[in-house]
């Protein structure tokens, strides 16, 4: 895969997509290396109707696309100073800062689809910046909201978060790199790191699994993930994705990496492990022994909606020993009108929930909250007086699908959820022995995920004490005096001085 260098800086390159046949791949490449011409230009951008080519009396020519470039930009590094100008005097207007010369026809077709415009004067070409910012301005993210502390989000430009994460981290030793993916879209990825905390070795695996990526169009930081993870068939994310920069900025100061995509408001984070979807920016807004019972109620809400429902289905069906026997009364009498045995009453009734969630999450925020209100209400009153369910599945139902609300990621929670109807499944047909070989079968599977080569269940596998006092617990701010150590990092000491 062909690399071509944007400037002096070793870090910032654009990947040329490779084309399968040799023969259209050398061409590619000469094309792309050789001396830009008006010609060429031209056949580049052919039949593109916001492509615009003005000439000047002078001899100079600009091309530019029109809805990337801003009007008073436009008047300010072109119009103004060259529409008088002779050809002497355009000459030395272009020998000033805001323009650069280009040698390669791939630099500026590269420049023309960034928002620069290509001006050509004799045999020579410049590019100068004209691209005006697109995109909303700075909002609190929906998906991410928190109590106390910051309430900026990202948003879908991508130097706009980088300087957002900046404004954060005020060292010179926060590197980026930027990189290319996708061979149609060129989608710009930003990686940045901290010299000297980042183990280089994870951030080099990380880069060269993004420049090995060989795809039409990558859209979203959520996609791109999926094409770099080490287990894309795990239900389980294995990037933690953020809307929140005071986040991102924590996990650089912790030795991690982040990743932005252009035109994603979601940056992501790595490596990264099971239990930090668990955690929350207000865990460190608060005293620590709030933010503590709030971690802890996380972990309690994390079993509950796996496993309630399941251990109802199996109870009710193979273990009604295991019921006290003032409750199993009114078991017995919730569930004498239910024709449907207790598997196929959870899995209905857990649908209807799913189905309820994603209504409101499509539809408009005030009628999306008045149907799920309404509908949980109405169709879970209507269902038990019908006969279709029992009373205490409702309860059981509801307590799942409400401690799913708990865990501050919704890609985690989404992928408990589906968890949940497994292990339901498997409670039913084989009972507590079903259920518990379920609950195996995932540990199994999350021992077995790495992430950039760090373990998935880390500080649990292999255990490490020390970490666990920023997993299971907030501690105190004077005890976290050392990083992760998921991160590897060189540097692991983060508080050298306390009162």
């Amino acid at each position: 895969m062909a690399r071509r260098h944007l400037g002096k800086d070793d870090h910032i390159f654009i990947i040329l997509p490779e084309v399968n046949d040799m023969g259209d791949s050398a061409q590619l490449d000469k094309e792309l290396t050789a001396k830009p011409t008006i010609a060429t230009i031209e056949a580049q951008f052919k039949d593109c109707a916001d492509f615009v080519k003005r000439e000047f009396a002078n001899g100079m020519s600009v091309f530019y696309m029109v809805p990337l470039t801003g009007n008073n930009n436009l008047h300010r590094d072109i119009v103004q100073p060259f529409a008088d100008a002779s050809r002497e005097e355009a000459a030395g207007i272009l020998g000033r800062a805001p323009y650069h010369r280009v040698a390669e026809t791939g630099d500026c077709v590269d420049g023309i689809l960034t928002g620069s415009a290509a001006i050509f004067l004799e045999d020579y070409v410049w590019l100068v910046d004209l691209s005006e910012q697109l995109g909303r301005s700075i909002e609190q993210s929906e998906t991410e909201t928190v109590i106390a502390g910051p309430h900026d989000g990202f948003v879908e430009n991508l130097f706009q978060n980088v300087a957002v994460l900046r404004m954060r981290v005020r060292s010179s030793k926060l590197k980026t790199v930027l990189l290319s993916v996708g061979e149609i879209s060129k989608t710009q990825v930003m990686i940045m790191y901290i010299d000297g905390v980042v183990n280089r070795e994870i951030v080099d695996n990380l880069i060269n699994r993004i420049k090995s990526i060989e795809i039409d169009a990558v859209g979203e930081g959520n996609m791109l993930v999926q094409l770099i993870d080490e287990n894309p068939n795990s239900v389980f994310p294995q990037f933690m994705t953020t809307e929140r920069p005071d986040a991102a900025a924590s996990k650089l100061t912790g030795g991690k990496i982040i990743g932005i995509v252009d035109g994603s408001p979601s940056v992501f984070s790595c490596p990264t492990a099971f239990f930090d979807f668990f955690a929350s920016p207000d865990d460190y807004y608060q005293r620590w022994l709030l933010g503590t019972a709030l971690r802890l109620l996380r972990i309690i809400g994390f079993v509950i909606t796996i496993g309630f429902t399941a251990f109802y289905v199996s109870v009710t069906t193979f273990h009604y020993e295991m019921i006290p026997h003032t409750m199993l009364l009114n078991l017995t009498e919730s569930r004498s009108k239910v024709p449907f045995p207790p598997l196929y009453e959870a899995l209905l009734m857990e649908t209807t929930i799913e189905l309820l969630r994603e209504a409101g999450a499509r539809l408009p925020t005030k009628i999306g909250q008045t149907i799920g209100i309404v509908g949980g209400i109405v169709i879970g009153q209507a269902a038990v007086q019908a006969g279709f369910t029992s009373n205490i599945l409702i309860i059981a139902v509801a307590t799942s699908a409400i401690a799913s609300f708990v865990i501050p990621s919704y890609i985690m929670s989404a992928s408990l959820r589906l968890i949940r109807f497994g292990l339901i499944i498997l409670a039913g047909l084989l009972g507590n022995l079903g259920l518990f070989l379920g609950i195996t079968l995932m540990i199994i599977h999350l021992s077995g995920i790495t992430n950039l080569g760090a373990s998935y269940l880390t500080p649990v596998a292999p255990v490490n004490f020390r970490d666990m006092l920023d997993t299971f617990v907030r501690g105190p701010f004077w005890a976290l005096t050392r990083r992760p150590t998921i991160s590897r990092t060189p540097n692991s000491v983060r508080v050298k001085k306390r009162i």
